[in-house]
């Protein structure tokens, strides 16, 4: 049943950037309402269990400004999607689960696997890759532009996944760091959409506004409290696989659904980050259980 419950979790996050698509809205309209829209449901789902919230006030601030970042996050893979396409803008978000790894060795002195070695320059070789090498048929509107845009979303996300797995680490219920966490993403994506984005609009439109919420309740609400309460207590291998479940299914529905075609190059780019991002987490899943049970819940936004 576990293991069902991941997949159908890696299954909905795998729709994240086809929702977004499907919206299209600008790029701070959509990163508000995913976590706005996602606030009433969580809070539902936490209220009944909050005697478990056993978090200091410290702990709950951290939790909002780790929050915070996950806005940042969320916008900035909202402009690689508009660049890039779905499917590559969330390989490229997936290379947080090497970015999480350097940041746990360099600033907690986790020791990261030996095989990361051979990750980081598979993942950066793909990450130039997926830019098209200036080609002509390169797919997506500014192509490079939707590449650097990927990575600092997943140097964003790997910032929130560190703080956020510190603070919610041992609970018994995911709801209450979740809430804190979507309530710190939709304040500072309403801040970045009315600062910096002219089109940020919060006029409910149909059918925009639909796929915005199947985005919160999916992905924000339901995905996210199976990854952060169900994968930590699956083995770690069956882990690993379902993380990489995600990326593959959003490349495929963006082939299906929006006939996004990358250039053979950019395939290769493709195939060069899921395999770096394999390796980072398999190797993961052969260490210790107190290191992997740390390690989950790296699925992409």
């Amino acid at each position: 049943m576990l293991h069902l419950i991941g997949v159908a979790a890696a299954v909905a996050i795998s729709f994240s950037a086809i929702f977004i698509r499907l919206a299209d809205v600008s790029v701070s309209t959509a990163a508000f309402f995913r976590p706005a829209y996602a606030l009433p449901f969580i809070l539902l789902l936490h209220w009944g269990v909050r005697r478990f919230d056993t978090r200091t006030p410290r702990e709950r601030w951290v939790t909002l400004f780790a929050g915070g970042l996950m806005g940042v996050a969320f916008t900035l893979w909202n402009y690689s999607i508009a660049y890039v396409g779905a499917g590559l803008a969330t390989v490229l978000g997936n290379t947080q689960v090497v970015f999480v790894g350097l940041f746990a060795w360099w600033v907690f002195r986790e020791r990261p696997p030996a095989a990361s070695a051979l990750a980081v320059p598979l993942v950066l070789g793909g990450v130039v890759l997926a830019t098209g090498v200036g080609r002509p048929d390169a797919y997506g509107a500014a192509p490079v532009l939707g590449v650097l845009y990927g990575l600092g979303n997943a140097l964003a996300y790997a910032s929130f996944l560190l703080l956020f797995r510190r603070v919610g680490r041992g609970l018994v219920r995911p709801w209450g760091p979740l809430l804190d966490a979507s309530l710190g993403a939709a304040l500072v994506t309403f801040a970045l959409g009315v600062t910096t984005d002219p089109a940020f609009d919060l006029r409910p439109v149909w059918p925009a506004h639909g796929w915005l919420l199947a985005l919160a309740v999916l992905s924000q609400t339901l995905a996210w409290g199976a990854i952060v309460a169900v994968l930590p207590r699956l083995p770690a291998l069956d882990t690993s696989v379902v993380l990489l479940v995600q990326p593959v299914l959003t490349v495929v529905w963006g082939a299906l659904l929006f006939a996004e075609r990358p250039s053979p190059w950019q395939w290769a780019g493709v195939a060069a980050v899921l395999v770096g991002v394999a390796v980072v987490v398999v190797a993961g899943a052969v260490r210790s259980r107190p290191v992997r049970s740390r390690r989950t819940g790296r699925l992409g936004a």
